[in-house]
C-alpha cells in the first residue's frame, strides 16, 4: 500500500534517508532495516521499488509493539508505512532536491557512539539544516560497549533493562558526549525516552545495525513523528505525477535510464514529462515504467517487471527516449493537459536557472555531477564566503581553465577550479598546467572546501611574506644627546625608539622630511637584534647619515614609510599596523610631503 485515504484525505507513504559519516555504519543499518520486512511478512506481497525500501504498515505494527507497549504510546498510522530511500550518503541526499527543499520527508543521522560527531556529520547536519528536513539521530554500534549484552533485533527501551550497570554507566557517558558536541552545533538533543517537547529536542535512539537492537524503537520514533507533525506534508495534491532524478545510467537492452522517486501524484506509461537537460527542458513520452521482481535485492537485482503506473510514494526506474543529456537532481514533472506544456518548461528551466551560476564577477568556477550536489557546494561555499564566477554541471573542460585564467589577472586567489565528483578532461588538464590554474578534485563536499580553503591560507601567507619582506613601517626615533658612537660612514648613535618599530634597511627621515640615510644594524646590549619596539634603547648605524649635518643629537627621526599601489598589499601593510602606528603613519606623510617637498 502507497497512500492511505482519511477523511477523503490521501497521505502517502514519508520518504526517509539516512545520513551519517563514512563508517558510521549508515549502510549496514539501512540493510538492516530493509531486512525486517522479509522477516516480518511475505515478501512477494510487498510493492517493489527502484532506489527505495518499503516498509509497510502491519510490519511497522509488529516490529514496534513492544516499544509502544513499554512506553503506552498509542497513535494510528495513517500514512501506509515508511519508504527508505536505498542509496545512502550526502551526495545521494543532495539530489532528492525539490523546489523549497527536499524529497525526503524525514531523515535519520546515523552517528557513530565510538567516534561521536565527525566532520561529515557536521556536513549532514547542515544539508538537513538546508533542506529543512527533520531528523531523529541514531547512535550506533551499542553493541561494541564492553560487556554488552546482545539479543537480535530487540528494542533498545528493553535490552537497557539487561545490561549491567557499568555497561549502562559507559552508555551514558558516551552518549552525553554525543550530546555535548551537537549542542556546540545548536543541535538540543537527548535520549529518545527522556525527550518532553520533539519540537524543541532531536531524539536520539541508541541502535546496533549489526544486531538489529534499537531498530524498533528507531522505526517507533520515525513513524510516531510523523503521525504527530507531518500529515499535511504528506496529502496527495494532484494525480499528475511530480518526483525528482535520483541517477541517469545505461540499462542493458534499454539504452539510457532514469531513476527517480516519485513524491506526488501519479506516473503512467505513455505519460508526456519534463525534465532538466544539459542543454535546457528535455520533454519525452513514458515508453515503460520498471520496478525490481519480488524477492529481488533492489541495489543489485537484474530482473525488473513492467508496471503501467506507479503512485506516490515510490521509486521507479524510467526507460523514455532522449535521457542521454537529463541531469540527475532534475525535477521530474508529468504533463497531461498540452497547453500546460510551455509553463512546466519555464518551470524547470527556472528551476536549473537558479542553481547554475553565469556572471562576469570575480570567484571560483565550480564543477559537480548533479543539481543537487552543485546546489549543495554552492551553499556550502556562499557560506565559507568564497566568491563564485561559474557553477555548472559536467566535466572539466578546457573552457572553464580559460574562465578560471581570466580570473587570473584580477584575483589570483580565486583563479581556481573546484570539481566534486566529475572528470577533468585531457585538453583541460594540459591547459592548467599551462596556465598554472590548480583544480581542486573531491567527493566528499567537506573536504573538496577544505582543500581550497588550505591553498587561500597558503597563499595569503606567501603574500604577506612578500608585502612584510619590502614594508617599512612607520617609526620615530629621539637621537640620544651624548650617545655618538661614530660621525659618519656610517653614523653610530644611540636611540630611543618612541613610537612604533625599526629594522635594519628601513631608510630614515628627518624633521624636515630629507632623508638621512638607511639603518645597516641594530643592536641591544652589545648584540645584534632584527627589531626594536616603542620604549627600547639601541644603538643603530644609519648608511649616510652624518652627526652634526643630518643627524643631530636630541632630535627626532622617522622612517621613510612604505606608500602601496596595490590594494591587496596596502591592505596587507596597515593589517599589520594598530591605531597608534596607522596616526603616526599619517603625521609622517605629511613631514614628508609638507616639509620635504
Amino acid at each position: 500500500m502507497q497512500e492511505s485515504e482519511q477523511g477523503g484525505k490521501r497521505y502517502r507513504q514519508p520518504l526517509v534517508s539516512v545520513l551519517g559519516h563514512v563508517d558510521s555504519g549508515k549502510t549496514t543499518l539501512l540493510d538492516y532495516i530493509r531486512k525486517t520486512r522479509v522477516a516480518a511478512r511475505e515478501p512477494g506481497s510487498i510493492t517493489q521499488h527502484v532506489g527505495a525500501s518499503e516498509i509497510p504498515t502491519d510490519v511497522i505494527y509488529s516490529i514496534c509493539e513492544p516499544v509502544m507497549k513499554a512506553l503506552n504510546l498509542k497513535f494510528e498510522i495513517k500514512t501506509g508505512g515508511l519508504l527508505f530511500i536505498d542509496l545512502p550518503g550526502h551526495e545521494v541526499f543532495s539530489n532528492l532536491r525539490r523546489r523549497g527543499g527536499s524529497v525526503a520527508d524525514i531523515s535519520i543521522l546515523v552517528i557513530d557512539i565510538n567516534g561521536g560527531v565527525q566532520p561529515q556529520t557536521v556536513e549532514s547536519i547542515n544539508i538537513l539544516r538546508e533542506r529543512r528536513v527533520p531528523f531523529v539521530i541514531a547512535l550506533n554500534k551499542i553493541d561494541t560497549i564492553y560487556g554488552w549484552k546482545s539479543e537480535d533485533g530487540r528494542p533498545f527501551i528493553l535490552a537497557e533493562r539487561e545490561q549491567p550497570p557499568s555497561v549502562i554507566a559507559e552508555l551514558e557517558k558516551r552518549l552525553y558526549r554525543v550530546v555535548d558536541q551537537l549542542a556546540a552545533l545548536e543541535i538540543y538533543a537527548d535520549r529518545y525516552d527522556r525527550v518532553k517537547d520533539f519540537t524543541r529536542t532531536f531524539a536520539i535512539i541508541p541502535t546496533s545495525a549489526v544486531t538489529g537492537e534499537g531498530i524498533p524503537d528507531l522505526l517507533t520514533m520515525l513513524i510516531g513523528l510523523v503521525q504527530r507533525y507531518m500529515l499535511d506534508r504528506l496529502e496527495v495534491t494532484t494525480n499528475e505525477g511530480r518526483g525528482t532524478v535520483l541517477e541517469v545510467k545505461q540499462q542493458h537492452g534499454l539504452g539510457t535510464v532514469i531513476t527517480a522517486i516519485i513524491y506526488d501524484g501519479i506516473l503512467r506509461k505513455d505519460d508526456t514529462i519534463v525534465l532538466a537537460g544539459l542543454n535546457g527542458p528535455v520533454v519525452t513520452k513514458v515508453k515503460a515504467l520498471l520496478i525490481p521482481e519480488p524477492l529481488q535485492e533492489m541495489r543489485a537485482t537484474k530482473k525488473f517487471r513492467r508496471v503501467d503506473e506507479v503512485s506516490a510514494a515510490a521509486g521507479v526506474m524510467i526507460s523514455a527516449p532522449g535521457l542521454d543529456d537529463v541531469l540527475a537532481g532534475s525535477p521530474l514533472y508529468v504533463v497531461r493537459d498540452m497547453s500546460k506544456l510551455v509553463d512546466v518548461k519555464r518551470d524547470v528551466q527556472e528551476e536549473v536557472d537558479r542553481i547554475i551560476i553565469k556572471t562576469d564577477r570575480v570567484g571560483v568556477i565550480v564543477k559537480a555531477d548533479t543539481l543537487g550536489t552543485l546546489e549543495a557546494l554552492i551553499a556550502q561555499l556562499e557560506k565559507e564566503g568564497i566568491p563564485i564566477r561559474r557553477a555548472d554541471i559536467g566535466d572539466v573542460s578546457k573552457t572553464d581553465v580559460f574562465e578560471a585564467s581570466v580570473i587570473k589577472s584580477k584575483e589570483e586567489r580565486y583563479a581556481a577550479i573546484l570539481a566534486f565528483n566529475v572528470k577533468i578532461t585531457e585538453d583541460a588538464k594540459r591547459e592548467a598546467q599551462s596556465r598554472r590554474i590548480p583544480i581542486f578534485t573531491e567527493v566528499v563536499i567537506y573536504r573538496l572546501i577544505e582543500d581550497f580553503e588550505r591553498y587561500l591560507e597558503e597563499l595569503k601567507r606567501k603574500e604577506e611574506e612578500k608585502v612584510l619582506s619590502i614594508a617599512v613601517f612607520p617609526a620615530e626615533i629621539l637621537v640620544l644627546p651624548d650617545f655618538v658612537f661614530r660621525r659618519s660612514d656610517p653614523a653610530i648613535v644611540g636611540v630611543e625608539v618612541l613610537r612604533g618599530r625599526i629594522r635594519p634597511g628601513y631608510p630614515l627621515i628627518n624633521e624636515n622630511g630629507k632623508r638621512v640615510g638607511t639603518i645597516l644594524d641594530i643592536q641591544y646590549e652589545g648584540n645584534r637584534i632584527l627589531e626594536a619596539t616603542a620604549g627600547q634603547r639601541v644603538a643603530i648605524s644609519i648608511k649616510g647619515g652624518v652627526v652634526g649635518r643630518n643627524v643631530k643629537e636630541g632630535k627626532k627621526l622617522y622612517t621613510e614609510v612604505s606608500e602601496f599601489e596595490d590594494e591587496k598589499a596596502r591592505s596587507i601593510y596597515f593589517s599589520k599596523m594598530d591605531e597608534d602606528e596607522k596616526e603616526l603613519y599619517r603625521r609622517i606623510l605629511w613631514i614628508r610631503y609638507s616639509r620635504g617637498g
